[in-house]
């Protein structure tokens, strides 16, 4: 059986989180460049510049990033934050691929709906591309619904779930 441990993201995690990331986006996307040529151009470019400050982006406006860890080692990523008034949104949501299948995407998630509940949020809202099919399917499966996006981007799907009965997002 397989025990991992969810917690907020450590500033010695950072990089290993980073490296999670980038390895899936790589294979997902296709890209040919190698690994560290990828986290030196996003670096470069400031792609994930949230990751850099996690107190910052996340801790700072009422969220929270967590990593999931096996034997100490970063496998999976998960945030939250305010996006607007109640509403929060959903980033960095990752995990292995020789860890998906086994619930963890799905303890991470909770914990990060668990958290925007107490909270306070209603709602909360997430972007992602129409390639991340596995994510996609996650997403409706834990009650996300497709939204219109602001993105001028064709290959943007938005989503949003409604954390309280009886309310609407804004």
């Amino acid at each position: 059986m397989m025990i991992v441990q969810i917690q907020p993201i450590e500033p010695q995690q950072i990089t290993e989180a980073k490296r999670v990331i980038l390895s899936l986006a790589r294979n997902i996307f296709q890209w040919q460049a190698s690994l560290d040529e990828i986290i030196k151009r996003s670096d470069e470019q400031g792609d994930i510049l949230d990751l850099d400050n996690p107190q910052t982006h996340y801790f700072d406006r009422q969220g929270l990033f967590l990593v999931a860890l096996d034997q100490g080692r970063v496998i999976g990523t998960g945030a939250i934050r305010r996006l607007e008034g109640d509403t929060a949104e959903l980033k960095r949501l990752w995990l292995l691929e020789a860890y998906q299948g086994h619930g963890i995407g799905y303890q991470l998630m909770q914990t990060l709906l668990r958290f925007a509940q107490t909270t306070g949020y209603r709602c909360i809202r997430l972007q992602t591309d129409r390639k991340q099919d596995r994510a996609i399917r996650f997403y409706k499966r834990v009650g996300f619904q497709p939204i219109k996006c602001d993105s001028d981007d064709p290959d943007d799907i938005c989503m949003e779930m409604v954390l309280s009965p009886f309310t609407k997002c804004s």
